[in-house]
């Protein structure tokens, strides 16, 4: 029982990393007793209970002694239930019923049932993370989920009582935690296609000019036109995520607790959430500090259907992250910051009766409150938005006999192209302009497209964010019909999409 203080190392979330963080275990003579210190959350707190109640269920002795736990450094807050198996582990060491030899070289991570299971916290990918980095081997339960492209060499253990001889005899984390095995791709025979939405040619260009260049599109129409259909049709359209960003996708996933699998094939990711979300449910926030849609939906797409009925205070706080690809949070403890780069897309009726300026049916709304309802969403997130477009009700004929359009196929071989396009142009651009050209005029425009342009923008009484972002679309459309130059028609079809809105 007088074996010297032991340090165990493990971590805290922080945002969307994982803090070093040092368990050091001192026992001493006394009132028995567990206590813990260096500025513990409730949940910390409670592993108290906890690790007594795993430590009697796996056969091991309670000391009847005092033992102090310290989570180094002090100064920052910890939080979360992913300390239960490290402060055991220290008790442990420290009470001389596990070898000590070894353990300074794993970084343990993991909360524990009362009957000495381990459970796996969220943040897996964090603390794997931070493992790499440090050069150590991750200890968690065999449950958890990383993936399968980690180089760190990580162990799985069903309970503690599997820690009887110390490090030496860890067994290593399973295939299928490891996201080795094969996915369950049922659902693929079922996936959406944009072959099923029919009459919709012109929101399906947009769809196209919006993957394309990564606009923001925002689409009004009466209630049933396929606006919803069109949105949960965005991924299909968008390539498979690239290795860096499926790394911070799965980053920000795991430490929000959400699923990976999808990520890890590859699949963007896509979030819709109700109108009634809260400004930190959106962009992030709470005690502990968690990201919000807008990060979750990093490197996908993040639909906001019924725009209009969102809280006021919260479309606002979307201007910075949609500027900036990033959220930071700013608490008493510092500052956080969550990756955000998504790819908007937003439905809205006309009106509140929905029927605004649809042949079909006649709107009851008074203008008063039509203007009242078109104001909610504000002036500097809607010019923020690159591509308006109306979804005007299909041909009922259409619908009843299952006509098919464009598939998604046929469209991701479209926003493809354009993407390849543009990489070959912006390459061969910088070699020959270096920075000796900025701005609007590197796009590339046609002496007839730029007076056009100029005409255009003055009548419209574009701002300068307006005139950058119909430049941008102009350029999109010009990469989607492979010209070097941006034409006339380029520049009017993307002011066509900024001059149609209705909101």
């Amino acid at each position: 029982m007088g074996s010297p203080d032991v340090r165990i190392p493990t971590a805290t979330l922080r945002g969307v990393e994982a803090v070093p963080v040092a368990v050091e275990v001192s026992v001493s003579g006394g009132i028995p007793g567990l206590s813990i210190v260096g500025m513990p959350d409730a949940s910390v707190l409670e592993a108290r209970s906890r690790v007594r109640c795993a430590l009697k269920a796996c056969g091991y002795k309670i000391p009847r002694l005092h033992v102090t736990v310290n989570l180094a450094p002090a100064e920052i807050r910890k939080t979360g239930t992913a300390f239960d198996l490290p402060i055991a582990v220290a008790v442990l060491a420290a009470t001389g019923q596990i070898p000590l030899e070894g353990l300074s070289r794993l970084l343990f991570v993991g909360e524990l049932a009362l009957d000495g299971g381990v459970c796996p916290p969220r943040g897996a990918v964090a603390y794997a993370a931070l493992a790499e980095r440090g050069g150590l081997s991750l200890v968690c339960s065999e449950q958890t989920r990383l993936p399968c492209a980690l180089s760190t060499q990580a162990f799985g253990i069903p309970a503690i009582s599997r820690l009887r001889a110390g490090a030496r005899e860890l067994p290593p984390l399973g295939a299928h935690a490891l996201g080795a095995e094969r996915l369950d791709t049922s659902e693929e025979a079922h996936a959406l296609d944009f072959s099923d939405v029919a009459d919709q040619d012109i929101p399906k260009r947009a769809m196209v000019i919006a993957a394309a260049g990564r606009h923001g599109i925002l689409m009004v129409g009466p209630p049933g036109a396929g606006k919803t259909m069109l949105a949960r049709r965005m991924p299909t359209i968008l390539p498979p995520l690239s290795d860096t960003e499926r790394s911070e996708s799965m980053l920000i996933h795991s430490v929000a607790g959400q699923p990976i699998e999808p990520l890890e094939r590859g699949e963007r990711p896509f979030r819709a959430p109700h109108h009634s979300i809260s400004v930190g449910g959106l962009v992030g926030g709470g005690r502990p500090v968690m990201p919000g849609e807008v990060s979750l939906a990093h490197g996908g797409v993040l639909f906001l259907d019924e725009l209009p009925e969102f809280a006021t205070n919260a479309l606002q706080s979307l201007r910075q992250p949609l500027e900036d690809h990033e959220v930071r949070i700013v608490r008493v403890d510092g500052v956080y910051v969550f990756p955000c780069d998504f790819q908007l897309v937003a439905a809205a009726n006309p009106c509140p009766c929905g029927h605004l300026g649809d042949e079909g049916h006649e709107c009851t709304c008074a203008p008063a409150r039509i203007a009242s309802y078109q104001g909610r969403i504000g002036g500097p997130l809607m010019d923020r938005i690159d591509v308006a477009v109306d979804v005007h009700r299909p041909a009922s004929t259409d619908v009843i006999r299952g006509s098919v359009g464009a598939s998604s196929e046929e469209m991701l071989d479209q926003v493809m192209s354009a993407r390849e396009f543009s990489s070959w142009r912006e390459a061969r651009d910088e070699a020959r302009l270096g920075d000796s050209i900025r701005g609007v005029a590197r796009l590339g425009f046609e002496p007839a497209a730029r007076t056009f342009f100029e005409e255009s923008a003055e009548r419209m009484a574009l701002g300068g964010r307006g005139i950058a972002r119909v430049a941008r679309v102009a350029r999109t459309i010009a990469d989607l019909g492979g010209h070097e130059l941006v034409s006339r028609d380029d520049v009017g079809e993307a002011l066509q999409y900024r001059s149609r809105r209705q909101l």
